[in-house]
């Protein structure tokens, strides 16, 4: 018995020794395989890197100055964002006449003096000097249709290859995200060389997002089959924390970073940790625009309606109808047709208010743009959800209006309306502040940390976060007697001069100056 034992471990041991040797064998070739594959990369990254600097330097001694590029795939919308991009520019220009500015855009069917017309038209903004636009050919990349899973990944992996064809194409000395595109910053500043600074509108992942899922409350970007399912939600909580983790070390690379919020200052600071180089500085908002909108001339409108209603119901006439048109109360919506926009929670509230009016002297106008077919596809969506509630005639779209339409516009309005959930700051909100109508926004983001908020003691608007609540707030509003309203407008308009066009020049100015003053060396 004991000689079989005996046996059976003199047989073991070998085995075991040629299984050590075969893993060995196998192994050790690997890792040196994958130092070299290594090395190689890093020559190969080194090597593009330096043939990059080259052509920069070519192109600087051409040109005879530096370069400044701005990375904005949707330059020609007309959102907010775009605003920032303009004003920007406009603002550099001024200040540094001897740089050159490009803007990277994937914008197709549209020429370079469309787009500055445009600007003119939705923004009232035109540029000192002239500007390059880097047309890019592949903008579907990081489009979120493009990936109908794991879509934060698709699209920073899609923003990657964008980077790398616009750098392909001019190696700017100084590049600047201005959209939110982090994931290009390591693109530009380890392969290009070049200085990068980040304008960030909306963290790309949030503590926000994750509480989301944790919770599991669907959400537009959280559909019902993930939120009902514990193990997805697990998933995906996973998923996000990983994904935190990569933007966090793509955003650490960054020299400047400006955030348009408290709100997403908190959350950029403890994903990129970088507070030393991170500034708030506010968009900016086009108020002096608006501010020649009559205030006191609206609220005399607004005492004479009862009487003007009594007289309608006396008359009937076509006169009469036409006052009626025009003392219509107007509750206005400005924001592009994005789904985080929540336009839909706008219609329900609309139709719950109109339930409980007998007089239904409401309108609800929906002003934005489209940048794309699915914006077109989401606005036939809505037109046909106001059908389905019976409020059609109520209801009106506007897309892509002029500034001078959206200044008009938001003059008549009684309420300025604004219903996404953690808008990173809210420019339509300071416009319809600006303009004279009395805000009612969502309670969270910028909107409740900086913007409509106590402002010398008086009240500048109001919030909510539900059907309910929105449509109680507008009876209430509409119930406020016209000096209430008139308050309420006056001490809103004051707190708007923070958010002023000449703000964001200084706070801009001085956040980028010691880039610019860089380059200019």
């Amino acid at each position: 018995m004991a000689g079989h034992e005996h046996h059976h471990r003199h047989h073991f041991s070998p085995c075991f020794c040629d299984l050590m040797r075969l893993f060995g064998s196998l192994v050790v070739p690997c890792v040196y395989l994958s130092l070299v594959l290594t090395l190689c990369l890093l020559l190969l990254l080194l090597g593009v890197r330096v043939w990059l600097q080259g052509r920069r330097t070519a192109r600087r001694a051409r040109d005879g100055g530096p370069a400044v590029a701005f990375f904005h795939p949707y330059c020609n919308a007309g959102g907010g964002g775009e605003r920032v991009l303009w004003c920007s520019l406009r603002t550099l220009m001024h200040r540094y006449p001897g740089v050159s500015f490009l803007v990277y855009t994937g914008d197709q069917g549209v020429t370079s003096e469309q787009i500055l017309e445009g600007v003119r038209q939705r923004f009232n903004i035109t540029l000192p000097q002239p500007i390059t636009f880097i047309f890019l050919r592949h903008r579907s990349l990081v489009e979120a249709s493009s990936y109908p899973h794991f879509t934060l990944l698709g699209q920073s992996g899609g923003s990657m290859f964008l980077g790398w064809e616009a750098l392909m194409a001019y190696v700017p000395d100084l590049y600047v995200d201005s959209m939110g595109y982090a994931f290009t910053l390591p693109i530009f500043r380890y392969l290009g060389g070049c200085k990068v600074a980040s304008y960030v509108h909306y963290p790309t992942v949030s503590t926000d997002m994750l509480s989301v899922v944790r919770e599991r409350n669907p959400r537009f970007n959280h559909s019902d089959l993930v939120s009902r399912s514990p193990v997805l939600s697990a998933v995906k909580v996973a998923y996000y924390c990983c994904f935190a983790l990569l933007y966090g070390l793509v955003g650490s690379c960054c020299d400047v970073v400006m955030v348009n919020s408290t709100w997403t200052l908190r959350h950029i600071l403890s994903l990129w940790r970088s507070p030393s180089r991170t500034a708030v500085v506010y968009p900016p908002c086009d108020v002096r625009a608006f501010l020649d909108v009559p205030l006191e001339d609206r609220e005399e409108d607004e005492e004479e309606e009862g009487w003007e209603e009594l007289g309608r119901e006396l008359a009937g006439g076509e006169e009469e109808d036409a006052k009626a048109d025009r003392k219509c109360h107007s509750i206005v919506s400005v924001g592009q047709f994005r789904p985080e926009k929540d336009h839909r929670l706008q219609i329900r509230a609309f139709h719950k208010l109109l339930g409980g009016r007998a007089e239904k002297s409401v309108r609800l106008v929906l002003i934005g743009g489209c940048r794309d077919r699915e914006d077109e596809q989401r606005v036939l969506m809505l037109r046909g959800l106001c059908q389905e509630l019976g409020v059609a005639d109520h209801v009106d779209f506007k897309l892509n209006v002029s500034f001078g339409e959206l200044k008009r516009e938001l003059g008549n309005a009684t309420i300025g309306l604004h219903t996404m959930w953690n808008e990173h700051f809210g420019i339509g909100v300071v416009e319809c502040m600006a303009a004279g109508a009395i805000v009612l926004a969502h309670k969270s983001g910028g909107p409740k940390l900086d913007i409509v908020v106590e402002y010398e003691g008086g009240q500048t608007g109001f919030l909510a976060d539900s059907e309910d609540s929105y449509a109680a707030a507008m009876e209430t509003i509409l119930a406020l007697s016209p000096s209430a309203r008139l308050e309420i407008r006056q001490n809103a308009r004051r707190s708007v001069e923070r958010f002023s066009d000449q703000e964001f020049e200084a706070c801009f100015l001085a956040a980028m100056e010691s880039l610019m003053s860089a380059l200019e060396q």
